[in-house]
């Protein structure tokens, strides 16, 4: 009888529940042979054990070049987390024909939805306008409208245009919301061919009504959106933070936008979870939500389905379709956790 290719499945911090069903699993089954561990990462012991003879390895499994080298079989390495972790030489996966993946595009979707929600709520007072209601102080019509805001023909712009800004743009379009994006990865005839134009961060920070961070962090831009960066964002933009808050000086993020200079949403943190006691749960101006925008349960079955579809397109030596492919050098910057 043929032996079944091998599949290490190393997802910490994701559980089972998160990246297979019950009927993705099976149908895997019937063509992989899987070993599985979670709640932490796998032992040392049980990679070695497998190494010469594993094709895929699912999650976050550290493999260096001499790994790497030992593991002969191996085709590809798919992180479920949706980052690039430090611990692969992404260099040396190249030099030996080794996929590593991101399960990132496959999340994106969520979490766009969520940033066009935040958008929508800040511009036009939803949840402000919830409270000023439960306190009895709630005004009607045109009234309870003065500080509204709409989002279409709205001014837009981005800070990153990645998985996150590719699925949050269609979303835009009903809004004929003119979208200018600062990503200096990119050049100005791929964001035109994409729709969008191309700007300065200056501008994008002064011309944008709503504003959306979605870059990720790296050792280049760590921070980079500084006190002074921040003080010029418009005075009524809506800004949603939900990439990584790293990009930002955060405590300068919520004293500008508590005092009013912009409105906030956030859904990411530089620590979390959040201790109990921060006073940032104090502020009353700004929307927050603790991480939820792309774990959901509609997100994992995105990663589930992805995982059956992906898996035997690496082992039939055909190129993967769904998930993104870790460029050595940029991977290599990341820094997020």
């Amino acid at each position: 009888m043929k032996q079944l290719p091998l599949v290490l499945v190393d997802a910490f911090p994701r559980s089972k529940e998160m990246i297979f069903t019950t009927d993705t699993e099976r149908q895997l089954l019937d063509r992989v042979h899987i070993v599985e561990h979670y709640g932490a990462r796998m032992p040392d012991g049980i990679v070695e054990k497998h190494l010469e003879e594993v094709s895929i390895i699912v999650g976050q499994t550290p493999m260096d070049a001499a790994r790497l080298d030992r593991a002969k079989k191996l085709k590809a390495i798919i992180n479920v987390k949706g980052n690039w972790e430090p611990n692969i030489d992404y260099t040396a996966a190249q030099r030996l024909g080794i996929h590593v993946l991101s399960i990132a595009p496959v999340m994106a979707p969520a979490v766009a939805e969520m940033c066009l929600g935040m958008a929508i709520s800040l511009g036009r007072g939803i949840v402000r306008n919830d409270q000023l209601f439960r306190g009895s102080k709630e005004r009607y019509g045109f009234a309870g409208n003065a500080e509204a805001v709409t989002l279409f023909n709205a001014p837009v712009g981005f800070i990153g245009y990645g998985n996150l800004g590719r699925a949050l743009g269609p979303l835009l379009a009903p809004f004929s919301c003119p979208v200018r994006i600062y990503d200096p990865w990119l050049s100005n005839g791929y964001l035109a061919r994409e729709g969008y134009s191309a700007g300065s961060l200056d501008e994008v920070l002064q011309q944008s009504q709503y504003l959306f961070l979605l870059a990720g962090v790296h050792k280049e831009n760590d921070g980079f959106l500084s006190r002074s960066m921040l003080e010029k964002i418009r005075k009524d933009a809506c800004v949603v933070l939900a990439s990584r808050a790293e990009i930002v000086d955060f405590d300068a993020f919520l004293d500008l936008a508590e005092s009013g200079h912009f409105r906030a949403a956030i859904d990411v943190y530089p620590q979390e979870p959040v201790d109990k006691s921060s006073p940032m749960r104090d502020r009353k101006s700004i929307i927050f939500s603790a991480h939820l925008a792309g774990g959901m349960r509609a997100s994992y079955q995105r990663i589930a389905n992805s995982l059956l579809e992906e898996i035997p397109q690496i082992l039939s030596d055909l190129p993967p379709l769904l998930l993104q492919r870790a460029e050595p050098r940029l991977a290599a910057m990341q820094t997020s956790r």
